[in-house]
């Protein structure tokens, strides 16, 4: 039998902008904000996290060609996903090479790496993308 375990870690920017997220959402909530686009957005990737534990792949896969040298160069990755979260965000993250534990039952662990949770026109300006 073999088991998947997803093991999931914010690097950099990603966990910059989450923790300030949680900051913004948590100052809100003491406020008697009880409903804002930074809690939203939170929601959001929290949901998505706890989604690609479950199915690492779920997100779209960008293209080999299209992978900005931004992140090849500072993580040295050779893949990138794409999530999409509420407010036109985006959420980046590459897949590393699955490890192997010997035991009973076969243990694959995945290794995802959230890179970069940006909105949709930082995304863009990353990728390439231009206004039409």
């Amino acid at each position: 039998m073999v088991k998947k375990k997803v093991s999931i870690k914010l690097l950099g920017d990603a966990k910059e902008t989450y923790l300030a997220l949680q900051q913004k959402a948590h100052a809100e909530k003491e406020k008697g904000i009880k409903s804002s686009f930074h809690q939203t957005l939170l929601r959001a990737i929290d949901s998505k996290i706890l989604l690609l534990k479950m199915n690492y792949d779920y997100g779209v896969q960008i293209p080999q060609n299209n992978i900005p040298k931004k992140y090849v160069s500072k993580y040295e990755i050779t893949n990138l996903w794409k999530v999409d979260l509420s407010g036109y965000w985006r959420m980046v993250y590459t897949l590393k090479q699955p490890y192997r534990e010997e035991t009973e039952i076969d243990i694959i662990t995945i290794w995802l790496d959230v890179l970069d949770i940006v909105d949709h026109g930082k995304y863009n300006k990353i990728f390439g993308y231009k206004k039409r």
